[in-house]
């Protein structure tokens, strides 16, 4: 699912490699092997440390894109599938 996902992405985004939404991507695919590798290894803490180092990144990122574009941020926010929606 996340190699499809990134293949098309990249089809898309061949040029902009440097643009915020791929830049989320691509932190995005290091927080869930991260996340998969601490499963195993729980007491890894110097792989805790990066993982908590790239969140903060892609959140800054994330609030730099809601703040900039709206439209792009909640595009973003569905494909990746990194937040939870709010119902009511």
């Amino acid at each position: 699912m996340i190699k499809n996902t990134f293949i098309s992405f990249q089809e898309n985004k061949e040029e902009s490699r440097g643009s915020v939404e791929f830049q989320v991507f691509s932190f995005t695919n290091k927080i869930r092997r991260l996340t998969s590798h601490l499963e195993l290894h729980r007491k890894d803490y110097l792989s805790q440390r990066g993982l908590r180092k790239i969140l903060g990144k892609r959140q800054r990122l994330l609030a730099y894109l809601s703040k900039k574009n709206r439209v792009r941020y909640k595009e973003l926010i569905n494909q990746l599938n990194i937040r939870e929606l709010k119902t009511r």
